[in-house]
C-alpha cells in the first residue's frame, strides 16, 4: 500500500522507470529451464501505461478498456494461485499444454495484447521525445500503424480512425506528463530513459511470445 501511495506522488514516467529498473526477465539457462517474467511487476508496469493512455483523453478509450480488461484477467489468474502464477511464462506454458492459449479469454492472449499496448506506448513516447512539437494526431497514427494496426481487424481499426480525431495537441499531453515545475527538457530526458529500458525488455518478451506461437495472432 505504501509503495502504491509513493507511486501516486511521482509522475507515471518516473514510476514506470522504477518498475522497469526492477523488472528483470530471467532467461532459460543453467538451472532455469524456463524463462521468468514476474507477474505482479509486469502488471504494475501495465497499470502505469494505462495512466499515460488516460492522459491522452477519451480518444484512447477503446485501447484503455482493452488494457484494463487484460490486466484484470491476469490479476485474477495470479490471485487464484499467487505462488504458481507468479511467473507469466509458466501461465503461457500451462495454457499451451492444455490447448487454451488461443482461446478468446486466455491469459496468453491478455499477455500478448498488453505487450502490444506497451509497444504502442513505447513508440509514442519515443516519437514525442524526438519531436514534442509534432502534430499528436500524426504521431498516434504513425505509432498505431507500426505497432497495433498489423494485428487489428476492421472493427478495431475503424474505432481507432474515429477516435484519433479527438486527440489533444502535443504540448497539452507533454504538460500532463510533467511533474510539478518540471521543464520540457527534463521530461524528454526521462522519456528517453524509459524508452531505453522498454525497448530491450519488449524484445525479450516478443522472443518468448514467439516460442509459444503467440506472436502472429490477430484480433477480429
Amino acid at each position: 500500500m505504501k509503495r502504491s501511495r509513493d507511486m501516486e506522488k511521482r509522475s507515471e514516467i518516473n514510476s514506470a522507470i522504477e518498475e522497469l529498473s526492477m523488472l528483470v526477465i530471467v532467461k532459460p539457462e543453467g538451472n532455469h529451464k524456463i524463462a521468468h517474467i514476474p507477474t505482479k511487476p509486469f502488471l504494475s508496469l501495465c497499470y502505469l501505461v494505462l495512466q499515460v493512455i488516460d492522459k491522452i483523453g477519451p480518444t484512447m478509450a477503446v485501447l484503455r478498456q482493452d488494457v484494463s480488461q487484460n490486466i484484470k484477467r491476469l490479476e485474477v489468474m495470479h490471485e487464484l494461485n499467487p505462488s504458481m502464477n507468479s511467473n507469466l511464462v509458466e501461465i503461457l506454458k500451462s495454457e499451451a499444454t492444455k490447448g487454451k492459449a488461443r482461446k478468446r479469454s486466455s491469459c496468453s492472449k491478455a499477455f500478448l495484447w498488453l505487450t502490444r499496448s506497451l509497444d504502442f506506448s513505447s513508440a509514442l513516447l519515443q516519437s514525442l521525445e524526438n519531436d514534442p512539437k509534432k502534430d499528436l494526431e500524426q504521431i498516434i497514427q504513425e505509432c498505431y500503424d507500426a505497432t497495433l494496426s498489423p494485428w487489428h481487424g476492421w472493427i478495431s481499426s475503424a474505432a481507432f480512425r474515429v477516435a484519433k480525431k479527438l486527440v489533444p495537441d502535443s504540448k497539452t499531453l507533454m504538460d500532463l506528463l510533467k511533474e510539478k515545475d518540471e521543464n520540457c527538457e527534463t521530461l524528454k530526458e526521462k522519456m528517453q530513459i524509459l524508452v531505453s529500458l522498454l525497448v530491450p525488455f519488449l524484445e525479450d518478451v516478443h522472443c518468448i511470445l514467439k516460442i509459444y506461437n503467440l506472436d502472429r495472432i490477430k484480433s477480429t
